[in-house]
């Protein structure tokens, strides 16, 4: 007996292996099978049993261990990855390992048969704390495990999750104060027979109580779009109609853009529902992921939050799918397979049978076309939530105005009067780092990266120069690389140079940095967050990080530093991206019942796309996008596919793209462009080149490509390059 078997291997094809006489009984498809591939042992799951072998049996390697008896993932996952692989022109193997976490691809056991804790013995309860004043590591732990009032134990899990520290749980053990104990793991469903309330829902506003009630009325798989504008509750919405389908003992998988979003979104479902809410994102060890899948595989989660990846955690009751800003780019995946979590979600849902909700103030031009075609349903909510008001929306034109670090005096000025009325500011920079280029003084010359097509970027609180395309970086240098002076200075802003101008023109007023640089650290994140709630910062400066979701209720005033950048660019999503960016940063203002301010700084005042936003409000701007879209063939009107190739010679990539080219049909209904350079046309070292294939139909794109690519692989030209295929893709750069 044969079995086909997908593994996690780059190659568009899965792979025969022979079953021994004992292994034929216990075979389905679906299961983890470890199997000897080239000198190693993969772990790859059966697709399909009984395969008639082509091969010369004798030379048919035989299964090495079946690691279950039940399939891991249920049917429709199962359905979900095969449609993808197929979508995604990647290998089924590829799209079924990223269904697993990386623990079970790895073969750890799907079902503990038991979990460690850590327990105080007798004596470690009679203890006291104050022993251990000269060991604050061991006083924090012995605290937390007093403080546990039932048990007086945590799990390794929590252990981990609140950073406790190894070397003082070894102190306690030797001490005899804590042990480790093995507790059988019970799956504890009560939740579906009774969901307990920890707060009553909030009195919801006359739209908000229309949407609830459509939405509670679908049963079965419906698409809806949830178009309200920033501040209009949409939160409120999902936890009425979350409520609904946990009272049927159904469960939800709520998918969020940011890992800095999940701590927020898991207190508003944790103070609203008393159940458990499984965690999944890429901030997790790997034992931690994969305890969340069991637990949302075992029904005991009854939500499930994360970001992309959380997308195929199996549920034993599904019951609703939710994504909060359907339009971030985050959601597509750039690296291996390019799968978008957005569309996925949709098809997931189609085949679990339940509702999908795509949430968002300002969606993507993809899902607003199938709203307005009929494929989705609309909910549109136009009235900010409880008593907070529009806000009122300013353009400083800066040109020839002068400075300081970006600022204009009328933006310094009107900071001024909403810090001396007790409120709190948010500036918005793109831009990371102390300056996005150093320059020296003396001979103009810009420090350049010398992997890259792009200049290096001062970090001055790291004192070092850092390419943020590919990683490479320098301690700031003493001397120009060109003529050896010393006069080099940063030239540009970034967000660590507004902060501290900044601090010198509000020295009473505290500021905080919330970008990459600054919530690196486990944990750092959530303290600036509370510490912002809480009061303890006026004003605040960040990047894209502090435009998505967040409520800030005492932010009044609102100011985008340096947006032209945003305008301009190689990419033809560049006027959407900065639409949505700006209608979102904006929506930070005036969220509780004070009236907001949000300030737009530029030097294009006349710009048709600033204006547009300005007066007409993104769904105006959107709509007149998409007309656009359809005059130029480009989508979401035609569908697209990328084909990208990096080579050391510039000329190999050029001559497989030319090469690839040629296989593909072109007609009034198919075209080809290129190949052409990628706008950072030199990245780590590579030369960058990248074909467009655009149809009209989708079904077209599909099947010209799928006759095209075995074609493609034969290609001698192909082994000179490293190429990748981006289907649908959300970033030209």
């Amino acid at each position: 007996m044969f079995v086909e078997v997908a593994l996690p291997v780059p190659l568009r094809q899965n792979f025969t292996y022979q079953l021994k006489a004992e292994q034929q009984t216990q075979v389905k498809v679906g299961l983890r099978v470890k199997v000897p591939f080239g000198p190693r042992q993969q772990i790859g799951l059966i697709t399909k049993l009984n395969v008639e072998c082509q091969f010369d049996t004798s030379k048919v390697k035989p299964v090495t261990e079946i690691l279950e008896h039940e399939p891991l993932i249920p049917e429709s996952l199962f359905k979900l990855t095969l449609w993808a692989a197929r979508y995604y022109f990647c290998s089924q193997g590829q799209m079924l390992s990223q269904a697993l976490p990386v623990a079970l691809r790895k073969g750890e056991d799907a079902a503990p048969k038991s979990i460690t804790h850590l327990a105080l013995t007798s004596a470690g309860l009679e203890a006291e704390l104050n022993v251990l004043n000269r060991a604050p590591a061991q006083k924090r732990l012995l605290q937390k495990l007093q403080q546990e009032s039932n048990s007086h134990s945590i799990t390794m899990d929590e252990f981990n999750a609140l950073e406790l520290s190894k070397a003082a749980l070894k102190a306690l053990q030797d001490k005899g104060w804590v042990e480790k104990k093995q507790v059988e793991v019970s799956i504890d469903l009560s939740w579906r027979q009774q969901l307990v309330m920890n707060e009553s829902a909030h009195k919801l506003n006359k739209q908000q109580a229309v949407a609830v009630s459509v939405l509670n009325q679908q049963q079965g798989y419906h698409c809806t779009l949830l178009e309200g504008i920033t501040g209009s509750g949409k939160t409120e919405v999902y936890l009425n109609v979350l409520e609904n389908v946990l009272k049927q003992g159904k469960q939800a998988l709520i998918l969020v853009p940011e890992i800095g979003l999940t701590p927020q979104t898991i207190n508003r479902f944790k103070r609203r529902f008393d159940v458990h809410v499984a965690v999944i994102h890429s901030g997790l060890t790997d034992n931690q992921r994969l305890d969340a899948w069991r637990l949302a595989r075992s029904g005991q989660a009854a939500i499930i939050i994360g970001t992309r990846s959380a997308l195929f955690t199996p549920m034993a009751y599904p019951g609703l799918i939710i994504l909060d800003e359907e339009h971030d780019a985050s959601f597509k995946q750039q690296e291996g397979v390019r799968y978008h979590a957005r569309d996925l979600a949709v098809m997931r849902g189609n085949y679990e049978k339940v509702p999908v909700i795509l949430g968002t103030a300002t969606p993507s031009l993809e899902t607003l076309q199938n709203a307005l075609n009929g494929r989705y349903h609309h909910i549109e909510l136009s009235e900010r939530a409880g008593k907070a008001q529009k806000v009122k929306q300013g353009l400083i034109d800066i040109r020839s105005l002068p400075l300081k670090a970006g600022m204009s005096d009328s933006l310094i000025n009107e900071m001024r009067i909403h810090l001396d009325a007790g409120n709190q500011v948010l500036l918005f920079l793109n831009r990371r780092g102390f300056a996005p280029a150093l320059l020296c003084h003396e001979c103009g010359h810009l420090h350049e990266c010398d992997r890259c097509d792009a200049f290096f970027t001062v970090h001055k609180g790291l004192n070092e120069i850092c390419c943020h395309h590919c990683g490479n970086e320098y301690a700031i240098p003493k001397q120009c690389h060109q003529c050896g002076s010393t006069m080099l200075m940063g030239q540009g802003l970034g967000t660590e140079q507004l902060e501290q101008e900044l601090e010198k023109i509000f020295p009473q007023y505290p500021v905080v940095r919330i970008d990459r640089d600054t919530t690196r650290r486990k944990g750092s994140l959530e303290k600036q967050l509370h510490a912002i709630h809480k009061g303890e910062y006026k004003i605040l400066v960040g990047t894209q990080m502090l435009a998505k979701g967040h409520h800030f209720p005492d932010v009044t005033l609102v100011g985008l530093i340096d947006v032209d950048g945003a305008l301009f660019s190689a990419d033809f999503r560049a006027p959407e991206r900065f639409a949505q960016l700006y209608t979102q940063v904006s929506g930070r203002a005036g969220r509780a019942d004070k009236p907001g301010k949000v300030l737009l700084q530029t030097h294009q005042s006349d710009n048709v796309v600033i204006r547009d936003i300005l007066k007409h409000g993104y769904h105006h701007f959107a709509k007149n996008q998409l007309t656009e879209r359809s005059q130029a063939l480009l989508p979401p009107v035609w569908h697209m596919l990328l084909i990208r190739a990096e080579a050391h010679n510039a000329q190999d990539a050029d001559d497989f793209l030319q090469a690839v080219s040629e296989l593909l049909p072109q007609n009034t209904h198919c075209e080809v462009i290129g190949p052409i350079p990628a706008p950072l046309d030199r990245k780590a070292g590579k030369y960058r080149r990248q074909l467009l294939f655009q149809t009209k139909e989708r079904n077209q794109l599909q099947a010209a490509f799928e006759q095209a690519l075995p074609q493609i692989e034969q290609l001698p030209q192909q082994k000179r390059c490293r190429w990748s295929i981006d289907r649908d893709p959300q970033d030209l750069m």
